[in-house]
């Protein structure tokens, strides 16, 4: 996947998120949800950054797909970069709720990624007046908004009831419910800050995940947990659904949803490897992350998994590339990142 020759599609590109999208915002945390050591990055050109992955994430694929030359930098280390071209404010084990995650120690929220996105749209604008400052926002309304968060608030929140009660507090459709109803609030907050082009990816497949397998499957059976699964859809429906409501309420804005259950499921390395889509390709410690410095799996384009909860770089391109450019309906709807940004 080669970088596109020319002036990027979109003027900025904002990503918000967890560790699917975190590109180093958590390495000075205080938390156990951080990867800045080999072997994460062996198939990245500057090696270990932070990314939760043998290479380059999704959302690495798709800064590439529209046209930048270079990755988004992550909000804790921007320095001197053109902030006006975006920022990555994703963190790993962060989710919709506040407190997700929280166990395993610091992270940034939603919540707080909006916090951070408003420094950052304060530095913007204080840097032009009068009749520049109009153009600035104007600018800021054609820029892509990308947004990949609720997986933490299920296996690393609601899958965990000896760390938070929300399992007890909640059925799982009230919980999807609550969540969906926090993250409308949290996106239409995005929407006041002058975004209009939203991309809001639906959750994958959690009881699929290698951790959750080993952790809450039945007799080292290797297929999925359904009731895991089960939860998510009725997240992932009411997200959908709020796709809708959004594009209907909301004036000027352009909202699409990303099926990644859909699209992982017809990723033909699932289909070609079998069992080894869901084994990780390092060895791993207690929290499901590759041990530091010791080597992964030769044959990291034929799994699935690198560590115990997130996809390879092989993996990532896939879901990036169909995303962007869809091959079917049922991958994004009501069109993909493609059309969005054309529109």
């Amino acid at each position: 996947m080669e970088v596109v020759d020319g002036r990027p599609e979109v003027p900025c590109f904002f990503i918000f998120g967890d560790s699917l999208s975190d590109s180093g915002n958590n390495n000075n945390l205080s938390t156990d949800a951080k990867v800045n050591y080999p072997p994460y990055g062996v198939d990245f050109p500057d090696g270990p950054t932070g990314r939760f992955t043998n290479g380059r994430t999704g959302v690495d694929f798709i800064t590439q797909l529209l046209g930048f030359d270079h990755f988004i930098p992550p909000y804790a280390n921007y320095g001197d970069c053109d902030i006006e071209e975006g920022v990555n404010y994703a963190s790993g084990s962060a989710g919709i709720r506040n407190e997700t995650g929280k166990h395993l120690g610091e992270n940034v929220s939603l919540e707080k990624q909006l916090q951070n996105h408003r420094v950052i749209i304060s530095k913007i604008t204080e840097k032009v007046r009068g009749r520049r400052l109009e153009i600035a926002k104007r600018r800021l309304r054609k820029c892509l908004y990308y947004v990949n968060t609720g997986s933490n608030d299920y296996f690393n929140n609601y899958f965990l009831p000896q760390h938070y009660p929300t399992s007890s507090t909640y059925s799982p459709d009230e919980f999807a419910a609550e969540l969906a109803k926090e993250y409308y609030t949290q996106i239409k907050a995005l929407y006041e800050l002058g975004a209009r082009k939203f991309v809001l990816n639906g959750l994958n497949l959690l009881g699929c995940m290698p951790h959750e397998i080993s952790t809450h499957g039945k007799n080292n059976d290797t297929a999925c947990v359904d009731t895991e699964n089960d939860n998510v859809m009725l997240f992932n429906d009411k997200l959908r659904a709020m796709v809708d409501q959004l594009n209907e309420e909301l004036a000027y804005a352009k909202f699409i949803y990303v099926n990644t259950p859909v699209i992982s499921s017809a990723n033909p390395l699932l289909h070609s490897v079998g069992v080894r889509g869901i084994v990780k390709c390092c060895e791993v410690g207690p929290n499901g992350q590759c041990t530091p410095n010791v080597e992964p799996c030769p044959e990291r384009n034929s799994h699935a998994f690198f560590d115990d909860f997130h996809p390879t770089e092989i993996v990532n391109r896939f879901v990036a590339s169909s995303s962007y450019n869809s091959p079917s309906r049922s991958y994004t709807y009501p069109y993909d990142i493609s059309h969005l940004v054309q529109s």
